[in-house]
């Protein structure tokens, strides 16, 4: 018989032998293993499904989602600037958006979770929850600033979870005590380690990714002994991301007093990945020495591979930053961030369109994608393997060696 209902039934023995703790979301007890969103449309149907139907929280990512849809992409083909070039795109992601909720949804087989990530910076941002909301998704999980609205924008939907990103115990205070003004506490907090998580990371500058105050083993207590002190009706759980690629840092986070981890790169080299096999193949064969941070478009520290795109461009940021001004529209006719330091002429930010490099990045072109990677060796080094084989490795402890 299966301990787990809501995992399937191989790793939910798999999980009763380990000896480390389901996760309890929800009202469901999971793997404690959530694949986080990877934008543009890394993580879209496919493999969040196929998470969620292993048992664990799959997660889709909101932004752009019509590259995944060649009847939207042609109906969107021919728009420009403007208004209703706007309106035409930002309707055809939202349309995007609910059918990849439902493909995940129906992939999932009941089990797991399926949630939806969406950046508290994207311009989209209130429209892609409202629409998920509407669309049955599980979970909204936002990052990329303090989603202090996010109970407001779903109080007609409570049973939904809703679970911000954040990376110090200073902040989860913050959303916490704004939350508790709203009588809405968070199902769930994903703390994200600025120095190890890739893509956008929660620091203010490239120089504080070091900071011990994003170090697990300071966060996860402050945070604990905060929700014992504030005599909150209950724990949250906590979910650590970041640089996860064992048994052994489930183990240890889990012993710090997480409830679970989030892993994003490890999933984004799984055959069932949304992305071009190129993609894949650039994330696998890359290391740790590959990787360069360097300050995005939306003003946050990004940590990526340093392909001979992003080479380039750091080559000649210097000189893109003193001829920063403000455009009279985006080139991408959607504005896909409230913020943007290329369209919005801010000197000290990226001056680069993140959609077109993270697109390329989805179709496989290496010399114009960007991208996004966390620290740590990979599971499997870099072969590409199937979810299920990786959930696997992870809930199996690494053999001593001989």
């Amino acid at each position: 018989m299966n301990p787990f209902p809501h995992i399937s039934q191989e790793l939910g023995a798999l999980l009763a032998r380990s000896g480390l703790k389901p996760l309890k979301l929800g009202g469901r007890e999971l793997l404690p293993i959530v694949q986080g969103g990877m934008g543009v449309g890394v993580s879209a149907k496919r493999l969040a499904g196929s998470v969620a139907a292993a048992g664990g929280m799959g997660t889709l990512s909101s932004v752009d989602l019509r590259h995944h849809h060649p009847d939207l992409v042609e109906a969107t083909r021919d728009c420009r600037t403007g208004p209703q070039a706007k309106a035409r795109i930002e309707a055809a992601n939202l349309e995007a958006l609910e059918r990849e909720i439902a493909g995940a949804r129906e992939r999932s087989q009941g089990r797991g979770l399926v949630a939806l990530n969406v950046m508290r910076a994207v311009s989209a941002y209130a429209d892609s929850v409202k629409r998920a909301l509407a669309a049955g998704v599980d979970a909204v999980v936002v990052g990329a600033g303090l989603p202090l609205d996010l109970p407001d924008l779903a109080q007609d939907h409570p049973k939904t979870l809703l679970i911000p990103i954040l990376s110090d115990a200073r902040g989860v205070q913050l959303v916490v005590k704004k939350w508790e003004r709203k009588k809405r506490l968070p199902d769930a907090i994903v703390i994200e380690h600025p120095r190890l998580a890739g893509g956008h990371l929660g620091a203010a500058r490239i120089a504080d990714l070091g900071d011990r105050r994003f170090d697990f083993d300071q966060v996860l207590p402050a945070c604990r002994e905060f929700f014992k002190q504030a005599g909150l009706e209950r724990e949250i759980p906590l979910i650590a991301a970041g640089g996860v690629r064992s048994f052994e840092d489930i183990r240890r986070l889990q012993d710090l007093g997480a409830a679970g981890v989030q892993l994003g790169t490890p999933f984004a080299v799984t055959t069932e990945c949304d992305a071009h096999a190129e993609f894949k193949r650039v994330l696998a064969e890359s290391r740790d020495e590959d990787m360069v941070e360097f300050t995005s478009v939306a003003g946050l520290p990004a940590r990526a591979v340093a392909t001979a795109w992003l080479k380039h461009y750091l080559k000649l940021e210097p000189k893109l930053q003193a001829a920063a001004h403000v455009k009279a529209r985006c080139t991408k006719a959607f504005d896909c961030l409230a913020q943007c330091g290329l369209r919005d002429g801010i000197k000290d930010w990226g001056q680069f369109c993140i959609d077109n490099q993270l697109a390329a990045a989805l179709r496989g072109d290496v010399k114009k994608g960007l991208f996004f990677r966390g620290a740590g060796a990979l599971p499997f080094g870099s072969q590409i393997r199937s979810v299920r084989e990786l959930l696997e490795r992870l809930l199996t402890p690494t053999p001593a060696p001989a």
